[in-house]
């Protein structure tokens, strides 16, 4: 089976970090006998190429210098910080539709698989109509928030792809449910994209257990924006502000960071929370290694944004640690309260608080829980899942695009 993904922003070069995960479904889906190439957009006129083995086509979209749309940060936040990137949209919407239906129809491919399908199920659509191949459209969650004008501008657009696509899957039920509200009745397939639970198998990564009394490093990781709700867990920290056994450590940068660290100047708690800003893979590794409990204090912002799912739940997990988590978003789908981690309220500091200190007084409950969650996280959330429904899904693409049954 000959696959092409269609995505915002793929390695410009070898030791490239960005969207790690994509790289490795890819090579996980190449020794399940699926081939794979990328379409992507160029970065400041980069060009097609093979990247760690993988074949990568890029489509120009603007002069080189303006190339900037994606990459380094998603294309949304780059043009809500500068509108005039707006700008490139409509070259890239028309550059990206034409190079996929280019090398859909002389790649010869199966199936086509958009990621984030506005736009890129444009580009899908396209490709379905100038070949053979299925058409897979894969949700995340981020591109449903629309309301009010935007939501009339693309609601249409969407249901559009998503009635055109031979097969649909959501990282969450969440986002599965957020895509009913655009598109009644739609039926997808959860497949969570970006979260295989890692594959450690050993305690080698366990400390010896804590005392109830000695000292709680909680760990936060990720993009300092909004929807976390880091400033939930400052507030949190301030109600624990007496409690000598914790520390906070904030892994991550974003544009919330200054706004964070004057908020706990102001709520004294600046000496128990540090900011990490952003870190090495190996400087990460040890963190993990260190920490008592991750904590994800998401919460849903005024437009409605939160988490789609909680990658980072899982990566703790992986390391055998406790996670504490609101019940925000996809993070249900992967925190069940008292079993695989802890869930407070989203948004609730005195709840998020009051949940932290049972994390503390409890070292031995949290070390089973940490056990579950990583049996729970490698039997849901590990890649011989993933591979397998994705596998199944290009299957069922083919078949709806041809009516007939097909074997590789």
């Amino acid at each position: 089976m000959k696959v092409l993904f269609i995505v915002t922003a793929y390695p410009r070069h070898e030791g490239d970090v960005i969207t790690p995960w994509m790289g490795e479904t890819i090579d996980r889906l190449k020794k399940a006998g699926v081939d794979v190439e990328v379409l992507a957009p160029s970065y400041r006129g980069s060009d097609t190429g093979v990247i760690g083995g993988v074949k990568v086509h890029r489509f120009r979209y603007a002069p080189a210098g303006a190339e900037t749309l994606t990459h380094d940060v998603p294309a949304m936040d780059r043009i809500a910080k500068s509108p005039l990137m707006a700008a490139l949209l409509p070259g890239y919407i028309v550059a990206g539709s034409a190079a996929a239906v280019q090398i859909a129809r002389e790649g010869n491919f199966d199936v086509v698989h958009a990621f984030w399908p506005i736009p890129h199920g444009l580009f899908g659509l396209s490709a379905r109509s100038g070949s053979n191949a299925a058409l897979v459209s894969t949700f995340f969650s981020s591109e449903l928030n629309w309301q009010g004008a935007s939501r009339n501008v693309f609601g249409p657009m969407l249901r559009r792809i998503v009635t055109r696509s031979d097969a649909v899957t959501a990282i969450s039920t969440f986002t599965a449910e957020r895509l009913r509200q655009f598109v009644p009745g739609v039926e997808s397939v959860i497949i969570p994209f970006g979260a295989a639970a890692g594959e450690r198998t050993s305690d080698a990564s366990q400390k010896t257990t804590r005392a109830a009394s000695d000292p709680f490093n909680l760990l936060f990781v990720g993009r300092l924006v909004r929807r976390k709700g880091v400033d939930v867990l400052l507030n949190a920290a301030a109600h624990l502000i007496d409690d000598p056994r914790l520390h906070i450590s904030i892994v991550g940068e974003g544009p919330e960071r200054k706004a964070l660290m004057a908020e706990a100047s102001r709520l004294g708690v600046d000496k128990m929370v540090t900011f990490e800003g952003r870190v090495s893979a190996e400087r990460i590794d040890e963190i993990f290694e260190a920490c008592d409990a991750l904590v994800l204090p998401a919460i849903v912002t005024e437009t409605g944004e939160t988490e789609g799912l909680g990658v980072v739940l899982l990566e703790a997990m992986g390391y055998k640690k406790p996670v504490i988590a609101s019940a925000a978003g996809g993070i249900t789908d992967i925190v069940i309260d008292g079993e695989t981690g802890l869930l407070s309220p989203p948004g609730d500091a005195a709840a998020l608080a009051r949940t932290i200190s049972v994390a503390m007084d409890n070292p031995e409950r949290m070390r089973r829980i940490a056990e579950n969650g990583f049996a729970y996280a490698k039997r849901e959330f590990g890649w011989d899942t993933i591979v397998s429904r994705l596998t199944e899904t290009y299957h069922a693409a083919i078949r709806n695009r041809t009516g007939a049954k097909v074997t590789f």
